[in-house]
């Protein structure tokens, strides 16, 4: 571990630019998908209907977010995090370059073919985020000890980077898509990817021994020659794989691939909890892996309201918001911009104000910050529910009320996001890190799945979606403060 005290290691500024361009890819295409699938086929789109475009958006956050547990366990067992991150990389601009292609090729494919070639696309960022995803951030906490306050600023830092890149996204490369043609935006996302890891290779020497592949030699600093053979062969494999996996799913029978998927999720779950169980020894380790569990929980309630923001708002600021200002549309990618930009104003607060707080022993424990969360998601949600009942009948409303709603969010977003990471690499036991960090990611997928599918199956039931999340959250938060207690014992002294 860094022995230094004062101020963060050059690494940490490494990192957060290589996330930095990752999430400009990630956000430019996410701020896309729903407006390019319901666009017309006249105007170079899909023509799907909105539950069908929600329902993709919900497949694609969701499996984005689960398939860190395959990456962080090859990286803790074979690769090491530093190769994974660069196999993770290479292949996800591929799948941008994908998504690209099938926008340009437009005027060449019928329609099935062009959302085949999408959906590989799709299928590669998937496999390609699983290996970038967990393992960039675990050679974040890889700096700090457990107990070292700056680990909490640091991750508020490397958030900021995350931040960056997602306005940087939505305003280029959503801009480009929305206004221009839909494959430019696909393809701006995939050269921020590559400069995501032409950076992380130039700077590669800030990163000192941390995330080197297991048993590497202790006068070891850099990636060789083998290392690169190896990242090459994995990132064409994934591609391959991903392919071979697609045009077999495509032939059988849906009634099958139900029955694989439910298997696949179980087989996931099963085999994550093996290695967990193998790899988690004595009470402390296993009381602070429930309060993961537990965390990760309450954690799928705030991102199934707040992972909204790339579909029902996103259509809601297409559709239902007034972008007329002094003459100009503004486009409705731009309204994904709000959150990022918050969080570059507020995160630096955040960063101090932790700091200080546990200078004065006044710090609030983690499950506390878990559940001022929520509570600002419910207040977030309200304001929303409001939002909604204005535009019925087809009313457009002022686009503060998403400015509002964003806003709040991110207060919310701020006392989660930065807090689990950090807290995934005080509590997770240390050859579990990136495992670990795999299955905190594994509750995003829940929650990103839950956000996509969530209006169709309350409509099934006649429950407004707003007021609904506005519950959830508020509930959830109830429940977490009265169970803080428990939790801050199991934590074992970790703060």
């Amino acid at each position: 571990m860094s022995s230094q005290k004062q101020g963060h290691p050059k690494g940490l500024y490494t990192l957060f630019a290589t996330e930095m361009w990752e999430r400009f890819s990630y956000y430019g295409m996410r701020a896309l998908l729903t407006l390019y699938l319901t666009a017309e086929l006249v105007n170079g789109g899909f023509g799907l209907s909105r539950e069908e475009s929600l329902k993709i958006y919900a497949i694609f956050t969701g499996l984005v977010y689960l398939t860190p547990i395959l990456g962080g366990w090859v990286a803790d067992k074979f690769l090491g995090k530093r190769k994974t991150v660069y196999i993770g990389g290479f292949v996800m601009a591929i799948g941008q370059f994908l998504l690209a292609a099938s926008s340009f090729l437009a005027t060449s494919l019928d329609v099935p073919t062009r959302l085949f070639l999408f959906n590989f696309g799709l299928g590669v960022l998937i496999m390609g985020n699983g290996f970038f995803k967990p393992n960039i951030s675990t050679i974040v906490g890889d700096f700090y000890d457990d107990n070292d306050p700056r680990k909490d600023s640091a991750f508020n830092i490397f958030y900021m980077g995350i931040n960056l890149g997602a306005i940087l996204g939505p305003f280029i490369a959503g801009a480009l898509g929305e206004n221009v043609y839909w494959g430019y935006g696909y393809l701006a996302a995939g050269v921020g990817m590559i400069l995501s890891v032409i950076w992380m290779n130039k700077r590669e020497s800030t990163l000192q021994q941390f995330g080197l592949p297991p048993n590497s030699p202790s006068d070891k600093f850099l990636l060789d020659g083998k290392d690169w053979k190896d990242i090459i062969v994995y990132s064409i494999g994934m591609i391959v794989s991903t392919l071979v996996i697609m045009y077999v799913w495509r032939a059988l029978p849906e009634s099958v691939t139900n029955i694989l998927s439910y298997l696949g999720f179980a087989a996931i779950v099963l085999g994550l909890g093996y290695v967990i169980f193998k790899g988690t020894n004595g009470s402390a380790e296993w009381s602070r892996m429930i309060v993961i569990l537990v965390l990760a929980f309450f954690n799928v309630a705030f991102w199934a309201g707040f992972e909204q923001a790339g579909g029902t708002m996103n259509l809601f600021a297409k559709d239902n918001t007034n972008r007329m200002i002094f003459g100009w549309d503004i486009p409705a990618t731009w309204f994904q911009n709000i959150n990022p930009i918050a969080i570059l104003i507020f995160a630096p607060i955040f960063s101090v104000l932790w700091l200080k707080l546990d200078a004065m022993k006044l710090n609030p424990r983690t499950p506390i910050k878990f559940a001022i969360g929520l509570f600002l998601g419910a207040f977030a949600f309200w304001i929303m529910t409001m939002a909604s009942n204005l535009a019925e009948g087809g009313h457009m409303v002022s686009p503060l009320w998403l400015v509002a709603v964003y806003v709040v969010l991110t207060l919310g977003e701020l006392m989660l996001s930065p807090i689990g990471l950090s807290m995934i690499t005080k509590l997770a036991p240390t050859k579990l890190g990136s495992v670990v960090m795999g299955l905190w990611m594994a509750s995003f997928a829940a929650g990103n799945y839950l956000a996509g599918m969530m209006e169709s199956i309350l409509h099934k039931y006649d429950f407004e979606l707003y007021p609904f999340i506005t519950w959830i959250m508020l509930g959830s938060g109830i429940c977490l403060v009265i169970l803080s207690p428990f939790l801050n014992k199991a934590m074992k002294g970790i703060h």
